[in-house]
């Protein structure tokens, strides 16, 4: 049952938790937020703008609309106008309407965000948030003439919300806000309080509580009203300031309330998206039943172009004709110069990712949640024909990174439960490799698979929490372990002739992997680049060489033996895996913070690293270099880039630079870039609600797999689920989806839940 869920199961049993939810499925699902109420109005906002309806309920009217949200509606106190936040200029002002309609006219024009708070008792002048001259992170309260004029402070050093008092001497106020609102009966530091401040001396008097979180007041009479959790759900108090008592007038068994606001004789309030007014007289509570017409283009299906900051994974096809990226839940690709962008999923609902290109560049592989949980999807890279799908298994997971085998015939990857797996297409049954130690800080097993598609080689951490390189024979089903422990080895990757692995490791990282206190903060890691000869036959790649003419054809050299530099790999590779960390040679190339490595051709590796320090914001810029074990010399091939990745043949590379996209050679230095791909030619079809609904249900599956608890705090994840479900059909703007998530979630009744963007 649920525990931090609203007391729907206190004590109850299944049959009452599904009544509840029928309940839920029947009454209106709209999200109708911080509704205000005069004399015979009630204003609130829905869909980002906001709406005006009579006290008994009904045809609710538009009163604003435009481009960003209208938000936080309060009447003045004759009920004729309506101050408000506003998002028309791309910045949060404080406008005000007339309730009757009209042009609404703009009071603030600071550059920071001024949120509309309230109005003065004679209703002269408006009051706002704003941090324009606060010394600390909490805002500060203004008042600004309803006619435009410029703001002045109030006399309190930090101030949220608030409310006057009658004669206007007084004021009810936060003075901190919470910064974590997503976490519901919160009993830390900052809980919320409500102090009384005299205007005249700023001498303040805190309204009586037991660290409960207590907001919104609402000052009516000799009375402040305001919202609390201290006896469970948020519902309504009051504190007479006379007796100087507090009391609940309002018994709450169900959703919390969410905000109010108050007039002389009754408070509107929200108990998360349905409205309700309290009469101040009979102290009872009505539901407010509002009809909405809205044409709501926030939900309306489009097609929308991909710009780079959409793009989450890509991968580049095996000889370099194509770019397959993972843009808005979709798979796509663009062409390097001739041809158009392809769609390979168009599936709104659905969330299809990390793409890879199989090595025969007849396919694509990805991740995909159509069947409700993720499963392994194989399409012709033309996007026709029939998806090979494939069930990885119980119990379901998020999944990573699908790595190809050579002869493209099977695929490893990892999930979030830190497994290494992998399934041959045509038996279509997931096997698991191994599994890793610990989860943080360093899970990357990064598999990579050997020339002839029968070894895979990955790294896994150690109990010392060091990574090992190891290597996985699919023909024995045994891994062995290739280096000792004593560093922190990362990315092995096979040779292309079969005959080396290389991988990177660092002796000076533990000093960096705190990572749950301070002290690993800017300690500088380095590696080196390191090569295992996998057979003991085999020459060292390293070996000392020497200018010497060259025996005549077919003749031998000194050791009797002829040369063995054009050999071909043997079709088994074989490696021989004894004494095997005896053979490992250090890379003549200095220390730096390498962070990835690939082969490309026999003999030649590309690595990867970027700067110990990262003075700009946004990815860190890497730096390529090629290294040729042939000539034994490196080249810088790239700089600044913050995507790089080679396709199988070893001739073509896919980087990003800025927001724009390349693919060229990188045997030489790239210098200049060449043409971009064409990314502005990417276009999904859209279909928010459908989004929307593949969101929320992915959301409950991160927080099923993702969070520490594995109770989860004593909350049912699937009646959450069910029981918030309803409310997703009547979602009409993106921030809507954001509320709902700060509501649900907030049950989990954790910190650091942050709940914010999406567009």
């Amino acid at each position: 049952m649920l525990t931090s869920f609203p007391r729907i199961a206190a004590a109850v049993s299944a049959l009452t938790l599904l009544s509840f939810v029928a309940h839920a499925e029947n009454r209106n699902r709209l999200l109708l937020r911080s509704p205000d109420v005069s004399k015979t109005q009630i204003v609130f906002e829905y869909a980002g703008d906001l709406w005006i309806v009579g006290r008994e309920g009904g045809d609710a009217r538009r009163l604003t609309t435009g481009i960003g949200r209208e938000m936080g509606p309060h009447f003045s106190p004759d009920g004729t106008q309506i101050a408000f936040t506003g998002e028309y200029e791309g910045n949060l002002d404080v406008y005000v309407v007339p309730a009757s309609g009209g042009v609404p006219k703009r009071l603030t024009y600071h550059p920071g965000y001024d949120v509309a708070a309230g109005w003065t008792p004679d209703g002269k002048r408006i009051f706002f948030m704003s941090h324009r001259d606060s010394y600390s992170d909490s805002n500060r309260l203004y008042t600004i003439s309803a006619n435009g004029s410029f703001p002045e402070a109030l006399p309190l050093a930090t101030a949220e919300d608030g409310s006057y008092s009658p004669d206007g001497s007084h004021i009810a106020y936060l003075p901190v806000f919470q910064w974590q609102p997503a976490w519901k009966r919160y009993r830390g530091g900052q809980t919320l309080k409500i102090w009384i401040a005299n205007l005249a001396d700023s001498s303040v008097q805190p309204v009586p509580r037991d660290n409960s979180n207590d907001f919104n007041p609402m000052w009516v009479g000799d009375k402040i009203y305001f919202l609390s959790d201290r006896n469970g759900p948020v519902t309504l108090f009051q504190y007479d300031t006379v007796s100087r008592k507090v009391k609940q007038l309002i018994n709450n068994d169900g959703l919390d309330f969410k905000s109010a606001n108050a007039c002389s004789d009754a408070i509107a309030y929200e108990q998360f998206g349905a409205l309700y007014l309290f009469d101040l007289k009979s102290g009872r509570s009505r539901s407010i039943d509002v009809r909405v017409s809205a044409d709501l283009p926030e939900v309306r299906p489009r097609f929308e172009k991909i710009t780079a900051a959409k793009i989450e994974n890509s991968t580049i096809s095996p000889t370099g004709q194509r770019a397959a990226f993972e843009a808005h839940g979709e798979i796509l690709t663009v062409p390097a110069e001739k041809g158009d962008v392809r769609n390979l999923t168009s599936s709104p609902s659905v969330a299809d990712r990390d793409p890879a290109w199989s090595p025969d560049g007849n396919w694509v592989a990805y991740f995909s949640d159509e069947s409700g949980e993720y499963a392994l999807h194989i399409r012709d890279q033309s996007g026709l024909g029939e998806v090979k799908k494939i069930d990885l298994g119980k119990p379901p997971s998020f999944f990573y990174t699908p790595v190809w085998s050579p002869d493209s015939k099977k695929i490893a990857y990892t999930d979030k439960r830190l497994n290494l797996w992998f399934v041959d297409l045509d038996k279509k049954i997931p096997v698991r490799l191994d599994t890793d130690l610990y989860d943080s800080p360093g899970f990357q097993m990064t598999p990579s698979w050997s020339p002839d598609s029968n070894w895979l080689a990955y790294s896994k951490q150690l109990e010392n929490h060091l990574h090992a390189v190891l290597l996985y024979s699919l023909a024995d089903s045994k891994c062995t372990q290739v280096t000792d422990g004593m560093s922190d080895a990362l990315s092995p990757v096979f040779d292309k002739s079969g005959k080396y692995l290389y991988f990177r490791a660092s002796t000076n990282v533990a000093l960096a992997n705190g990572w749950v206190d301070m002290s690993s903060i800017d300690r500088p890691v380095t590696s080196s680049i390191y090569v295992a000869v996998l057979r003991r036959d085999l020459p060292s790649p390293l070996a000392p060489q020497s200018d010497d003419e060259k025996p005549p054809a077919g003749k031998k050299d000194n050791d009797g033996k002829k040369p063995d530099i054009d050999k071909k790999p043997p079709p088994d590779l074989r490696i021989d895996l004894d004494n095997i960390g005896q053979r490992i040679l250090a890379v003549p190339l200095p220390e730096r913070n390498y962070v990835d490595l690939g082969a490309g051709k026999e003999g030649v590796i590309f690595v990867t690293d970027k700067p110990l320090v990262t003075i700009q914001e946004g990815p860190p810029p890497l730096t390529i270099q090629k290294f040729d074990f042939n000539t034994r010399k490196t080249e810088t091939i790239l700089e600044g880039v913050t995507v790089f990745k080679l396709a199988d043949n070893g001739e073509k590379s896919l980087y990003r630079r800025g927001e724009q996209w390349f693919i060229a050679n990188p045997e030489q230095p790239i210098k200049p870039d060449p043409a971009a791909l064409k990314i502005a030619d990417m276009e999904v079809y859209v279909d928010p609600r459908a989004e929307w609904r593949q969101m929320y249900h992915e959301t409950w599956r991160i927080e099923r797999d993702f969070f520490y608890d594995p109770h989860y705090h004593g909350l049912d994840l699937k009646a959450a689920e069910q029981f918030y479900s309803p409310y997703v059909g009547g979602l009409a703007t993106r921030s809507d989806l954001n509320y709902l998530f700060e509501e649900m979630l907030g049950n989990m009744t954790v910190g650091h839940m942050f709940i914010s963007g999406g567009t």
